[in-house]
């Protein structure tokens, strides 16, 4: 069992499927549901730190090179149009809920990868960046949860 619960783990580490794929993984193996929330969340926000402190100057520095300057512009306009996607929506002052209901809408794209992207393009600070995304996974991860047992439940399996 502790290697299934390493998997979702590690899949919930995964940039663009996180934990929108591991939460269902899990309830498919008939893992114990909190405890998989539990270990999928935890997973989720470890790069969180990672991501806020380093991608962007990382993308920066890769932008101009000739392998990979493509793929890493491609991720720096999506971390900038994540960031004025939320000004946008909240402007300054209701962005902590943004990003929250931003990583908790379970849809590519959405999670803690690009919302902590995004908030450290608009320096939000990291401790309310960790909390918003942190709770915005929870709610990703209950709706997956909740989208997951009905349709296990509905298939029969």
């Amino acid at each position: 069992m502790l290697p299934q619960y390493l998997l979702v783990f590690l899949v919930s580490m995964v940039p663009l499927v996180e934990l929108r794929l591991a939460v269902p993984m899990a309830v498919g193996m008939g893992l114990d549901y909190w405890t998989s929330l539990v270990v999928c969340v935890v997973g989720n926000m470890l790069p969180v730190p990672i991501i806020y402190f380093f991608a962007r100057k990382v993308l920066i520095w890769g932008s101009d090179k000739k392998y990979i300057g493509k793929l890493f512009r491609f991720f720096l306009e999506k971390g900038e149009k994540a960031g004025k996607k939320l000004v946008n929506t909240a402007g300054r002052g209701g962005l902590f809920i943004a990003l929250m209901l931003f990583v908790g809408i379970p849809l590519p794209g959405t999670g803690a990868w690009t919302g902590t992207l995004g908030a450290s393009f608009l320096n939000m600070g990291i401790k309310s960046t960790a909390l918003s995304v942190s709770l915005g996974v929870i709610i990703a991860g209950c709706i997956m949860g909740l989208a997951s047992t009905g349709v296990f439940s509905v298939l029969g399996i």
